[in-house]
């Protein structure tokens, strides 16, 4: 079992920049591929941007050049710095990592979600 655990959501004006934490723990031996989504509400979860282990990154078009994904191999930790907040950035943002352990399983393992506010 691998276990996720997120902070760093909140309240923030439009402009202004919050930064996520995922911190994985558990039965981890590699962490592959590292996620954030989210999911507004009526609308369907939506890929924010993934890392790869050897530090590849991708955004979705509507937060590139706004948001940073970055990952601490080291301490199995993921981060998304969120800069320039506009209010449809509002959402319940999860955390989403692709691991596997020493025996050769894998663990495909959500976050439980950070709720992240942005009024205008």
């Amino acid at each position: 079992q691998v276990q996720l655990v997120e902070s760093g959501g909140g309240l923030v004006q439009a402009g202004g920049s919050l930064r996520l934490s995922c911190a994985a723990s558990g039965s981890i031996f590699r962490i592959n591929t590292m996620k954030w989504y989210r999911q507004a509400p009526g609308k369907q979860r939506e890929l924010v941007a993934a890392i790869t282990s050897g530090g590849s990154t991708n955004y979705t078009d509507s937060v590139k050049g706004r948001f940073t994904i970055s990952r601490d191999n080291a301490k199995n930790t993921l981060h998304l710095q969120m800069d320039g907040l506009k209010p449809e950035d509002t959402a319940v943002y999860y955390c989403y990592v692709v691991s596997t352990y020493v025996t050769g399983t894998g663990f495909r393992s959500w976050g439980q979600g950070t709720q992240v506010t942005v009024s205008s």
